[in-house]
């Protein structure tokens, strides 16, 4: 489990012994999203045995721009996500469903 996923969980369990205030759920819901987003990024540019740096330059970003991308600490563009998905030779599918989502990047053919 990496550290952000443990984080998340251990959110959660504290989460579970609290009722929150509905706009303080909502916050957790686009920082879960956002760490979803981040923990593909990853996962995938790691796949591929890309650096960071070398995603930054196919993606036209910079090394400590897809550092905090993949920490979940951004909420990126539309068109950065087209950049990041042709960087990483893949399709991006994103389900949003309430307060769940799934971010995959699903590589093409060769």
């Amino acid at each position: 489990m990496n550290h952000s996923r443990w984080k998340l969980a251990r959110e959660r369990a504290i989460a579970e012994r609290y009722v929150e205030a509905p706009e303080v759920e909502a916050m957790r819901t686009e920082i879960r999203m956002a760490f979803d987003l981040g923990q593909a990024v990853y996962d995938r540019r790691t796949e591929l045995g890309v650096s960071q740096s070398e995603l930054a330059r196919r993606a036209s970003m910079t090394q400590p721009q897809v550092s905090k991308l993949e920490l979940g600490g951004t909420v990126p563009t539309l068109p950065l996500l087209a950049r990041l998905a042709k960087a990483l030779d893949a399709s991006l599918n994103i389900a949003l469903d309430g307060d769940t989502s799934s971010v995959v990047f699903t590589a093409h053919a060769a």
